[in-house]
Parts: C-alpha cells; structure tokens; sequence
C-alpha cells in the first residue's frame, strides 16, 4: 500500500466515522510497513485535506456540476487529495498529483476517473485564479478560507474581537511543534537531547518546563528505540503546566477523574518520583489499557488504573485525596493545530458540555482532603467552559477558593488570581485552561 493509498484510507475513516484524526492515523498505520518518506507524505496528505476542507470543496463546487454536498464521500475524498496536492505541495508536479489521484480512482470505481481527471486538469488549468474567494459576507469569506464552521468565527468575534480572532486563525493554521516530555526516572534532559541527536533529530531545551524538549524531524515515533524504553512521551507544553501547576508532593494521595489518554497522569505520578498513589480512572476499556501500557513503558510503579465515570459520585472516595485533577470532557478549540476535525464540529455537538463538566468538578471536589488542592483544566479558551464553571462552582462552595499560580516558570495574565487563560496566537502552545483550587474547610 502505498502513501496516497492509505492517506485515502484514514480520510474516509474521518469523514465516514467522525473519527479525530490522530486516531485513525494511529490505527490505520499500526499494522503496515511504510517508508518514512511515503509515512511523511500520507500524514502531510491527511491533515491538509482535514484543515483546508471547506476552502477545497469551494473550489470544487467551482468546477463541478456536482456540488460537493451531493457527492458520495469516496469521490469527495479523491477531489480533496488531488486538488491538495496540486495547490499546496510544491514537492509534488502537477502530473503526479493528476496521475496518482485518477490511478485510485480507477481501483475504487473505473466509472468516476474520467471525471476526477477532468475537476483536477480544470484546477491546473485556472490555477492563477481558481484560488480566490468571491463572496461578501466576512464570515463566510473566513469560513472558507480557515474552513471552519461559521459559528466558530462568529463566536470569537463576539468573544475576542476582529483582530483577534484573524491572529487566532493565523496560528491555528501553522503546524504544531512536537514536545517531548522527559522520564525524569529513567534519564535526564541533557542524556535524552543527547541520544536523539546520535539518531540524527533536531533537539532543543524548552525554557518553561526543566523536563520539556522541542524536536524536529521526529519520525515513526512509537517505533523509536529511545521512545519503546520509556525516555520519553508525547505532551504538549500547556499539558505539562497541568501537572506543574498542581506540584504534588511525594507520598501523597493523587485522583485524576478524567485520565485518558494518561498524560497528565503519567506527568504527576513522575514528579512524584514513583511514590505515592495516582489514582487514574475513565470509563472505556481501550483507554484504561493504554494508561496502562504508558504506565509499564515509563517504569511507573505508584499508579493505581480503575474504570470509574466522573460523573457519578464515588462515596468511598469522599474527603480522601491530597490533590484532585479534573481534565474535563470539552470542546478542544483550544487544540485544532492537533486535530483540525474539531474545526467542523457543529454547536449542537457541544450543547451538553457545561452541565457535564460542572457536574465533574462537583463530584471532583468532593474528594479534595481539607487543605488539599483540586485543579480543573481543560483543552478549550471557550469562556463558557472555563471561568464560567468555575465561577459557578465557587458561588456554590464556600469552602473552595482559588490560589495564586506560583509553581511554574511562565509568567501568564492572572496565575496570581489562581487560573492561567493560555492561546496558541499569544503563548505559542496549545490553547488551555488551567485553575487551582484549594479547600479552606
């Protein structure tokens, strides 16, 4: 199988089955043997279809007297990888791109390639205007050009304002940096920067956390050597705030209600030096298991793996725990550089979220020993999400407040106030919500 052909593969796993995108790559790419090259290309192939979707099919609908809302999705898929390639892959000749995308559609259905080849020769063909876009309305035109689901946009421009929301388009459409996370119980950062640059990779010290690394030309990372002893593991900066933030000491009791994928966890129970108990619980099987199998790779010895749903109220866990993590279920907005799916998602897909994630921190809070620290964070920089919970919550429990932000050397607006708003225009990381709570009685 070769890189267009699997590309193809992932894209209509995502459109067919609303999948993110990370995991139908990773289930897509576990079991075939690629090269790095055709490996790079499928990936580059697969988020490009994914973040330019809405301006590709705009450029369809141009051309075709098919519109794309009418199209089956396998020939949808097909337009979107040629004309991709076409428009913005300097590294592939217009011929390849052509010749390449109606040679699958010829394996899928010999019926349509006459007409592929036809849509994809017309874009060369008018390539020095077929970009623009002609239409009046600035949300619609911002839509179509970020592809987004206008109700996004709108509501940034509601929320943050004109020129914000373009400088948040901007960012979130630059490819995201890869951070490792150093197993501080397994080696240190000047061994591990070391060791990947004897594999050839691009390794620098990230500043804000002692145990972040930023690479460059990482690839096939699940099958690195260094990757399989448990140096190291994926995490974005903003992620390892959370873990930072809540600084948990040694031989302490830990609860992380919503772990999966286990990164926050596998974070904590590490600076807490394999002492101590985490307590690292969801409700899906396959997740548990993989918390698991990170939990063996890293040598973690302290973290206790249990399926339990944050939404209901676990009475034996009542006034037990040192500190408590509420990572809740959110909208992800603040993470479309990593999966630009989230881009299309509809308001509807998001209408229970508050009632849910107030109901997690509720039953979260319930855990937090007097003295203990309760952190609520999340992936998203939707206000409705964030300090609206939290506000809510306070208003309801007296015997919480927020406390001043001090563990961490990065200095963000209002981490004296007890919560860090990060943004991936501002701050350069993933978007993120992170507030510290501490029970007063």
């Amino acid at each position: 199988m070769n890189a267009r052909e699997i590309a193809y593969k992932v894209l209509l796993d995502i459109e067919k089955n609303k999948n993110y995108s990370n995991m139908a790559i990773n289930k897509h790419f576990k079991d075939i043997k690629l090269s790095n090259q055709d490996r790079g290309l499928a990936t580059e192939i697969i988020y490009g279809v994914i973040e330019n979707k809405y301006y590709i099919d705009y450029i369809i609908d141009k051309l075709s007297k098919i519109k794309t809302n009418k199209m089956e999705i396998y020939v949808k898929t097909l337009l979107r990888m040629g004309i991709y390639q076409i428009l913005f892959l300097n590294s592939i000749s217009d011929y390849a791109a052509v010749n390449e995308t109606v040679n699958l559609a010829k394996k899928k259905n010999p019926k349509i390639s006459g007409f592929v080849n036809g849509i994809l020769r017309n874009v060369i063909r008018q390539k020095e205007t077929i970009r623009s876009i002609n239409v009046k309305d600035e949300i619609d035109y911002l839509a179509i050009k970020y592809s987004y689901d206008k109700w996004i946009i709108r509501n940034w421009m509601i929320h943050f304002g004109k020129e914000f929301t373009l400088d948040l388009l901007e960012a979130n459409a630059e490819k995201p940096s890869i951070y490792l996370r150093v197993n501080t119980l397994k080696t240190t950062r000047d061994e591990l920067i070391e060791k990947l640059e004897g594999q050839g990779v691009k390794a620098s010290k990230v500043s804000q956390i002692e145990e972040a690394i930023k690479v460059e030309n990482l690839k096939n990372i699940e099958n690195n050597s260094l990757y399989k002893e448990g140096l190291f593991t994926i995490q974005d900066i903003s992620s390892m705030l959370v873990g930072k933030v809540m600084n948990p000491k040694e031989n302490t009791l830990v609860l992380d209600v919503c772990s999966a994928p286990g990164g926050k966890t596998t974070h904590i129970a590490t600076l807490m030096k394999n002492t101590g108990t985490v307590v690292s619980r969801d409700i899906y099987d396959h997740k548990l298991k993989l918390i698991k199998s990170s939990c063996k790779r890293l040598g973690l010895e302290n973290v206790q793996v249990e399926d339990f749903d944050g939404m209901k109220l676990d009475r034996e866990s009542i006034d037990k725990f040192d500190y408590v993590l509420a990572d809740v279920p959110c909208s992800g907005l603040g993470i479309i550089r990593r999966k630009p799916e989230i881009k299309y998602k509809e308001k509807e897909d998001f209408r229970d979220l508050h009632s849910i994630q107030k109901k997690v921190l509720e039953n979260a809070s319930k855990y937090v020993k007097n003295g203990g620290t309760l952190i609520y964070s999340t992936c998203t920089i939707q206000e409705a999400e964030n300090m609206d919970v939290i506000n809510e919550f306070l208003q309801k429990n007296k015997n919480f407040k927020l406390a001043p932000i001090n563990e961490v050397n990065i200095d963000l607006d209002n981490q004296e106030n007890g919560y860090m708003k990060i943004y991936p225009n501002i701050h350069g990381m993933d978007g993120f919500f992170i507030s510290k709570l501490i029970r007063v009685r």
